[in-house]
């Protein structure tokens, strides 16, 4: 009879770890919500439309929100600036009738503020607002309409005590520089609250109140979007969606990019854009940062570049604007002024001077330690020309109103071009990852000896329940997996080193080596072909290594080489690889196989994949040995990156520990000065080196040459790199003198400059000098690339 109970016990606790459940409320001191059970701690409305709970935001880091529920499209957030640990985090509503999140079990991040003597619950309503109300007489002590974070549903109010702020950046929730409010003057309106400045930017501030259509004599302060697609202000505002009229899921967001916008849901339960508040993104105030100009294309939409004379700060995020590349003085006949035609700087201005000459206007200017640049344009209107001198370059504006001159301040010893190259904008956002020390409780040694035996008790107990858990799994597994199949944690097929030896015929044919180890070519035992690569020195253990692997299992892209498993069993760690058909890259030109079109299509594609690596995926990963032998062709001869995730094996201790690698990483001939000169290593050491496989792939000449050149060998004039830029400086548009004699007489030759010009700019010696491998992408793709510009 025990045995029985025992065991139907065991099976109601097994059954309850697989299947997720919803909640439809949390009570007062009964429940509560767990980070660590975010999957199935979720309180959900009585029409499935909206859920509340933990919500993933980064590694590690959770906030507690309100999303849709078909698209986890978040609609609200209580602590979007102060994560949650992944552990021990969790949500409950006290006896005192308090809502508490608590992070990590020890830290109060947030709380509703409230106090009830009565029993309440916490519910979330059919349109998206999460209440805690009382349950007798239904008084309502606290609801997220009243607080939102960057969205507004239907129904819900705008009010005089409230504000939309926008998130970060697109992939961040955190609070960014985009505020939408009501201001002093009753109007509804958009304002930028950057990191220096503040400007309001929406309704038009060159207009009044009253030419922008607002009215401020009212008391209410309310702006509400309905059901219908009607969004009304007190303001005498009103807009209507593009669908108006049809009951459809909405919301108004302000976007990171400083936006405001309707999206409605079709019957996919695809989100569009139904109405927006500005249709020119140019206008948006601080949007490309400071000493940077914006130009809006309806197409291609947004692109930033610095003016001349001024480098980016941060290329994954234009919001840092562009800093000056030349010291600034105080005394004026050092500088001249460089024009900007149909460019505005709007706001900012130090002086203005009404019906002034360009000479007074430029003396003004010349006198004035912080002055910038000036504006200097001809008004018809009042017939004569106004000055405006600017202290900062901010809200730059490509093209601007006719007739809009832009003078540029500038240092006369040195040249600067009249154009700007830019760049399309990015505002990539890292994923949080918390990482806390916390501080342990002193307590006696009899109070730790009853803990550890307690402890004692409790594995044991813990590891019988396993063991007869760990047999019910694998006879359900038996029965569902006749051939064998294994998910690991990992997502993936987990092989025996039994399996690989047979299918590899024990490891006898070998298809490819390197440093990591070497690589096999294998039948499996469902009849496809794979590479198994078999590590060297994997001292890891098999946690650790699980661990790295689940990593690159998660990694997918059409440009980077499939993993389809892993062995991990004593001393072996093997990884099992799609086959690629058409070998690597360094096999086909040696063999001479490729013409100019492949050439430029598996430049462009490696760029795609290494783009992914460096700024799209959470993980931080550097590849660290770019050549052609790690870049492998299918049988449509598309590349694909291989050997991608073995600086983070290898090296996973080093990357936590030190900024500088503390071994020389990758093959001489491709390897960043960086390396040579112990610098500090980041993503750039792999833009050098796709940099010089672009030149190996356009001339058809090793780089291994340059180490037979140190020798005392002679090769062919020198090193590659010094080889190639001596013939450029001969005739920089003349591809035709450094490529491959097999392609030379078929060509185009516009895209063949390109690439030249784009392995040039990613050689640079400099590390800043050289470009990001997403600005590498945008390059190579655009049909408007402008090599004399620096960009499209």
């Amino acid at each position: 009879m025990a045995s029985s109970t025992l065991m139907l016990f065991l099976l109601v606790l097994y059954f309850s770890f697989q299947f997720s459940s919803s909640l439809d409320a949390l009570n007062k001191g009964h429940s509560s919500l767990s980070v660590e059970k975010a999957e199935q701690d979720v309180i959900v409305s009585e029409n499935g439309m909206f859920s509340a709970g933990f919500f993933e935001v980064g590694d590690n880091a959770f906030s507690f929100a309100i999303w849709f529920t078909t698209t986890a499209t978040v609609a609200w957030m209580a602590n979007r600036d102060k994560p949650v640990n992944g552990k021990r985090s969790t949500l409950s509503l006290s006896r005192t009738g308090n809502l508490i999140l608590v992070d990590a079990g020890q830290f109060q991040i947030w709380s509703s503020e409230t106090e009830s003597t009565l029993p309440t619950e916490l519910r979330l309503g059919d349109n998206g607002n999460l209440v805690l109300r009382e349950l007798q007489g239904g008084r309502v002590l606290w609801q997220s309409f009243d607080f939102p974070t960057d969205t507004l549903l239907p129904g819900q109010r705008l009010t005089r005590r409230t504000q939309l702020v926008s998130s970060r950046t697109e992939s961040s929730h955190s609070s960014g520089f985009y505020m939408l409010s009501f201001d002093d003057r009753n109007v509804l309106n958009l304002l930028y609250e950057g990191p220096d400045v503040s400007s309001s930017y929406w309704p038009d501030p060159d207009l009044t109140v009253w030419s922008a259509g607002r009215f401020i004599y009212n008391n209410n302060r309310i702006a509400v979007l309905n059901s219908l697609g009607d969004f009304n202000s007190t303001d005498k505002y009103n807009a209507r969606t593009s669908d108006y009229g049809v009951v459809l899921p909405r919301k108004l967001t302000i976007d990171h990019d400083g936006n405001l916008r309707v999206y409605s849901q079709d019957l996919s339960q695809k989100w569009y854009v139904s109405w927006q508040a500005i249709s020119d993104g140019c206008i948006i105030h601080g949007i490309c940062g400071a000493n940077s100009v914006c130009r809006f294309d309806p197409q291609n939409g947004r692109k930033c570049s610095c003016v001349p004379g001024y480098k980016v700060k941060n290329q994954s995020d234009w919001s840092y604007g562009c800093e000056s590349t030349f010291d600034a003085t105080c005394d004026g006949s050092d500088f001249t002024f460089l024009l900007l035609d149909q460019v505005e700087f709007y706001g900012y201005d130090s002086d203005y001077v009404a019906n002034c000459t360009y000479t007074d206007c430029e003396s003004l200017c010349l006198n004035s330690c912080e002055c910038k640049g000036f504006q200097h344009s001809y008004d018809k209107d009042v017939g004569y020309f106004r000055c405006y001198t600017k202290w900062k370059l901010l809200n730059g504006h490509l093209p601007a109103d006719a007739g809009k001159l832009t003078y540029l301040k500038v240092p006369k010893r040195k040249s600067f071009p009249n154009s700007y190259g830019d760049t399309a904008i990015r505002n990539n956002g890292c994923s949080v990852k918390i990482h806390r020390e916390y501080l342990k409780k002193n307590v006696s040694r009899f109070v730790s000896f009853l803990l550890w035996f307690a402890t004692a008790i409790g594995v044991l107990e813990v590891a019988c329940v396993l063991v007869v858990l760990f047999l019910i799994r694998r006879r359900h597994n038996s029965r569902i997996d006749p051939h064998g199949r294994h998910l690991g944690t990992v997502g993936f097929r987990k092989f025996s080193y039994s399996e690989l030896k047979k299918a590899t015929k024990g490891f006898s044919q070998e298809i490819g080596r390197g440093a990591g180890g070497i690589v096999y070519k294998a039948l499996l035992s469902d009849q496809r072909i794979a590479a198994v690569k078999k590590l060297n020195d994997a001292k890891q253990g098999e946690g650790e290594f699980l661990a790295e692997v689940s990593i690159i299992g998660r990694l997918n892209h059409m440009n980077l080489i499939e993993m389809w498993g892993y062995c991990a069993e004593g001393k072996h760690r093997l990884l099992v690889y799609e086959y690629m058909e058409n070998g690597s890259l360094a096999d086909n030109l040696s063999s001479n196989t490729l013409d100019w079109s492949k050439r430029y299509n598996i430049a462009l594609g490696t760029a795609r994949g290494l783009a992914y690596l460096h700024e799209e995926c959470l993980e931080w990963i550097l590849h660290c040995d770019i050549k052609p032998q790690n870049i492998l062709l299918d049988s449509n001869y598309q590349p694909k990156v291989a050997d991608f995730g073995l600086s983070k094996l290898l090296n996973r201790d080093v990357l936590n520990n030190n900024p500088n690698f503390s071994m020389i990483r990758g093959t001489r001939g491709y390897m960043a000065p960086e390396w040579v000169f112990n610098l500090a290593v980041t993503s750039k050491v792999d833009v050098y080196s796709y940099g010089i496989v672009l030149l190996e792939m356009i001339t058809g000449k090793n780089p291994a040459a340059d180490i037979q050149a140190i020798n005392g060998e002679e090769p062919y004039n020198g090193r590659l790199v010094t080889w190639v830029r001596e013939k450029r400086r001969e005739c920089a548009s003349c591809v035709e003198q450094i490529m491959d004699s097999t392609i030379v007489s078929n060509y185009d030759e516009n895209k063949m400059e390109v690439l030249a010009r784009v392995a040039l700019e990613c050689i640079e010696d400099d590390k800043e000098e050289r470009p990001t491998m997403s600005q590498v992408v945008e390059m190579l793709q655009s049909q408007d690339y402008d090599p004399n510009n620096g960009g499209a």
